[in-house]
């Protein structure tokens, strides 16, 4: 007996805690039973009762109702208006206690349950329980630090975008922590929900059928964070693999924290069975979205609002006949200072190699571990590394000096040709602080020959702050850029920076004269990289561009392509890419990005200055063909290994397997065919592409 009622209370507290329609039906059966005691109260009065009803013009039957819901019922019906009615005491007493009853239990209980009610909306609302938006959203399933980027990327493409956010934790604190980075006439167009990203019910909830895209971030910090991500995109796409849904999300950003899983996904086809979607799913690095920031689109922005320009790591271009190479010194040995080096040599080739096989883009680790981290280098890269040597140097004794060796023992003896790339990597084991490092730093800064750059990405972000602030005075006094790795705030290096940014004349002697120099302040070349809450932003340009180069391979055509509508090109432009393979697609994209290296060395070429942007449409001559389309295929070359392609063993001649990812065009240009050299497309319609996918204003 005690246990069943002990269950009744708990099916009672439910309904009162969590469901309006069960309070309100509790309610209902309250009134109800009520209303049955005062008929039966009444009932004893007998004839006095509806003689005393007919007095009043009241029905017999809705009195005992009257009664329960009434509060000033009592006082209506015995107001002294008939003297000559008497009032039996039975049915005064009936009356009285239907009165009370109603009075202290059902206006009572109607009162609590209102209040209630009102308590329990404004505390899932809260909670995020209360689901408002219905179509055309942006849906952001997870949080985590750069989730505020997300948002603004999404404000910046649309100034009246509704965003809501599925997460597990606790919405008020997720609301708190919007307020810091969000601009507060913002904070009306952002929702958050509470819900599981992987469990499917919660997504009728959040109509995701009708959202225009999908960001899938869940928290990065987790082990499994990118297993759970991949399970929650097979949960979406399962969910709207649905014929009732007509309309469905255009594409599916899915973040990977990894940067080994984020490279398998350039190359497999884990998401093909959802093609029939027709819904671009898209994988997303961090630390490459930043890598693309800093090389590709060079901008960053303080605040949300003030926009910042990153400068290139080649200086003012580099052409055909210049004697220096791109040497980008990389301080660290995790992920982020990995997967910036593996960026940065698939973009950055120029023209002078192929007249000076010694002018090579060198990308040099320095770290305390670098021994270490060069055996996950190579099994990363193993077929780079059969292809082309590394160099290495211990410079861990105070006293050792910089001997950069070079070591071929990675080189595969089945392949004929080696070190033909136009990209090496060098390992220098020591400690940056250490005083043979920034001697060495300082040799390099001097060095006219070399266009340096310094990434400080250490684990310890406070280690980069001080290592930028106190480089050797050479690196300020020849203006290397140098970029500090910030999880955070960027505000005091950005501020360090447009303060120093004015140009000053000093004076000095030599050989016995007086001359004078100008140059910018000591921290004016200090950028800051890597902050949470700038990561993201989606690159319209280079898709469109990457789209663009896939159709002309698909067209090959000799018609003119400006005679073509624009419109039509980008319907069949966007059908055709949805055919491309998982690695054909990013094969594209570094292509597209590349574009930007390539403009500037036209630009020297043309002796026009880097920023000169008036005559990127004109047509290419031979010469220019030429140059670039060397460019062209050594970055490609570099691509196509760093994306896991081999080249042809001794023994495999003749085969042809990309779906192996053998491919038989990895070889020097001078060893291609007339044939191969001249068919490529992308370089001689630079000009149009240009045309077709400009640069969007920030």
């Amino acid at each position: 007996m005690k246990r069943q009622k002990r269950k009744l209370l708990l099916e009672v507290d439910r309904a009162l805690s969590q469901s309006i329609w069960k309070q309100l039906g509790i309610l209902a059966i309250v009134l109800v039973g009520f209303i049955i005691i005062s008929y039966i109260l009444l009932a004893f009065s007998g004839l006095q009762c509806k003689n005393f009803c007919e007095s009043k013009g009241l029905d017999y039957w809705w009195l005992p109702l009257y009664l329960v819901i009434d509060p000033n019922a009592l006082n209506n019906l015995y107001m002294n208006d008939n003297p000559e009615l008497s009032v039996h005491r039975w049915m005064l007493f009936a009356s009285s206690v239907s009165y009370i009853i109603g009075v202290i239990g059902f206006n009572g209980l109607l009162i609590g349950v209102i209040t209630n009610i009102i308590d329990h909306r404004v505390q899932d609302h809260r909670d995020g329980l209360l689901h408002y938006l219905k179509r055309g959203h942006h849906v952001i399933m997870g949080y985590d630090d750069m989730v505020p980027s997300i948002i603004t990327d999404i404000f910046k493409r649309d100034s009246e975008a509704e965003i809501l956010i599925l997460t597990s934790y606790d919405a008020t604190i997720i609301k708190e922590r919007l307020k810091k980075s969000v601009a507060r006439d913002r904070l009306d167009h952002i929702i958050v929900n509470y819900g599981q990203k992987t469990a499917s019910e919660y997504y009728k909830d959040i109509h995701l059928e009708v959202a225009e895209d999908i960001f899938v971030i869940g928290y990065r910090q987790l082990p499994s964070h990118d297993a759970v991500n991949v399970e929650c995109v097979d949960s979406i796409c399962s969910y709207l693999d649905n014929p009732k849904f007509k309309n469905k999300p255009k594409r599916i950003v899915c973040m990977f924290e990894d940067i080994d899983t984020y490279a398998a996904l350039k190359s497999s086809e884990i998401f093909a069975k959802y093609k029939k979607l027709n819904i671009e799913i898209i994988p997303y690095n961090f630390y490459a979205g930043w890598a693309r920031q800093v090389f590709v689109r060079r901008k960053y922005r303080e605040k949300n609002i003030d926009k910042n320009d990153y400068p290139s790591i080649y200086g003012m271009g580099i052409g055909p006949n210049d004697k220096k190479h791109v040497h980008m010194v990389v301080v660290g040995s995790n992920n982020f200072a990995s997967t910036m080096a593996m960026e940065a040599a698939h973009l950055h080739h120029f023209p002078n190699f192929e007249h000076d096989k010694s002018q090579k883009t060198r990308i040099t680790f320095i770290d305390l571990k670098a021994d270490k981290e060069m055996p996950l280098f190579f099994t990363r890269n193993r077929h780079f590394c059969e292809v082309q040597s590394y160099r290495y140097s211990d410079m861990t004794a105070e006293d050792s000096q910089y001997v950069s060796e070079i070591h071929g023992e990675l080189l595969s003896p089945d392949i004929e040709m080696h070190d033909f790339l136009d990209i090496e990597f060098e390992f220098i084991k020591g400690d940056v602080f250490a005083g043979n490092i920034q001697k060495l730093l300082e040799e390099w800064a001097q060095d006219k020959e070399q266009c340096l750059s310094i990434f400080l990405a250490m684990t310890d972000q406070r280690d980069n702050f001080v290592m930028g602030m106190n480089m050797p005075d050479a690196v300020y006094e020849n203006q290397i850029p140098v970029f500090i790795r910030q999880e955070r705030a960027d505000n005091f290096v950005t501020s360090l920076r447009l303060t120093d940014n004015k140009e000053f004349t000093y004076k000095y002697h030599e050989d016995g004269e007086e001359k004078s120099k100008s140059r910018k302040g000591r921290y004016a070349n200090l950028y800051p990289f890597g902050m949470n809450d700038m990561a993201y932003c989606f690159d319209d340009t280079s898709l469109e561009r990457g789209q663009l180069i896939n159709y002309l391979y698909v067209k090959k055509k000799d018609t003119d392509l400006n005679d073509i509508d624009k419109d039509k090109v980008v319907d069949e432009a966007e059908a055709s890419w949805k055919n491309l393979s998982v690695a054909e697609k990013w094969s594209n994209m570094y292509c597209a990005d590349s574009i930007k290296c390539k403009i500037d060395s036209l630009r020297v070429m043309r002796n026009l200055n880097i920023d000169n942007t008036d005559h990127d449409q004109d047509k290419l001559s031979d010469y220019e063909l030429t140059e670039l389309s060397m460019v062209e295929h050594n970055r490609w070359n570099v691509e196509k290994l760093l994306l896991g392609y081999r080249m042809w063993r001794r023994d495999e001649k003749g085969i042809n397997n990309k779906e192996l990812f053998i491919h038989p065009n990895i070889m020097p240009f001078d060893q291609l065919t007339k044939e191969n050299k001249n068919k490529n497309l992308t370089i001689s319609n630079i000009p149009w592409i240009l045309k077709m996918a400009p640069e969007k204003e920030e």
